[in-house]
């Protein structure tokens, strides 16, 4: 097989890794080239090259990129994804787009995701509508500047988002269905901590009683963190785990400041999701990068505390020491 055929077959195996594992690539492809099975085959197996017709419906079908197929021996790496438009629905679109990726990787049959994070998850703040309302108006009024907000401030009873209510539990109901592993340190919460306060102390947050229902919003979250890292099992509050819940791994590494790192194994494909501006990500799938990312979590792992199913001891006080950080912070409210 010379260079450009084998470059397609690698284009297809790309392909692939980005379609559920239920879905038939050869029916994908057909579909999207309206052409018969057979004409699919002979092209994924590279037997017939792709003109360029063919590539720009694949790509724009399919989301993958075209550019490191020509630079397969450079060290050039391929990130994709999607950037504030600055529009008034850019919140929403980021929220479909992290829906999106989500169902994508629950809908393959081994799949896995880790995270090294140095902000709590943000569907974690889901879990409480007053303390998801209030991630709302910040992220869209402080991150993505959205005019409509612009000289609004914060009240836990007159900020609703009910255009983004579905969407969270969504989020939330897709990412409990994936088995994660977590990697902690005390800062997880401190940026969430922060805002609070920074709101408070601007007077954005007007009513010191809607203050301390942030913290104490923060309080049951971190409360049921500990629930699932003790049972090492995904679950919503309010309810217990069953034998279907998806396997929580949390573990805890003091040493290294996390960077908000999401990576997930999909069958035999990798995918590193890197953040940027705050609350975006570019994912590559080139499988030399992740393979080399996947070593380093790996050494991380095995330099971090697991606290999840083992280690009470060691999970008490972690978790104690996050109370302690809310607290501090009601005290001097």
């Amino acid at each position: 097989m010379d260079q450009g055929n084998y470059t397609q077959v690698l284009f297809f195996q790309n392909i692939k890794s980005t379609i559920p594992s239920y879905s038939s690539l050869v029916d994908e492809v057909a579909e999207t080239l309206d052409i018969s099975m057979d004409s699919a085959y002979r092209r994924i197996r590279g037997e017939k090259l792709l003109d360029f017709q063919e590539i720009f419906l694949l790509t724009k079908k399919f989301n993958v990129s075209i550019d490191k197929f020509f630079s397969i021996n450079s060290s050039s790496i391929v990130f994709q994804g999607n950037q504030n438009m600055f529009g008034p629905d850019n919140f929403q679109k980021w929220m479909l787009d992290v829906l999106a990726q989500l169902e994508m990787v629950s809908s393959f049959r081994d799949k896995h995701i880790y995270f090294l994070l140095k902000d709590m998850p943000p569907w974690y703040h889901y879990f409480h509508s007053e303390l998801a309302a209030f991630k709302f108006f910040f992220w869209k009024k402080s991150i993505l500047y959205n005019e409509d907000i612009k000289n609004e401030q914060f009240s836990i009873s007159n900020s609703k988002f009910p255009e983004l209510e579905e969407i969270s539990r969504k989020i939330l109901k897709t990412y409990n269905k994936i088995p994660s592993t977590e990697i902690w340190n005390q800062e997880g919460i401190q940026t969430t901590l922060r805002q609070i306060e920074l709101y408070h102390k601007m007077g954005i947050i007007s009513d010191k009683q809607d203050t301390i229902r942030l913290y104490q919003c923060m309080f049951e979250v971190i409360n049921h963190l500990e629930k699932m890292a003790e049972h090492g099992k995904k679950f919503l509050p309010n309810y217990e785990p069953t034998t279907d819940s998806a396997s929580y791994d949390f573990l805890v590494n003091e040493y290294v400041l996390g960077d908000n790192t999401f990576f997930v194994k999909l069958d035999e494909t990798k995918i590193t999701y890197l953040n940027y501006s705050v609350i975006y990500f570019i994912g590559t799938s080139d499988k030399v990068f992740n393979d080399g990312m996947f070593k380093n979590l790996e050494n991380l792992i095995k330099k971090s505390t697991q606290i999840s199913l083992v280690g009470e001891l060691e999970r008490k006080q972690f978790f104690n020491k996050l109370r302690k950080n809310i607290q501090d912070k009601i005290d001097n409210c």
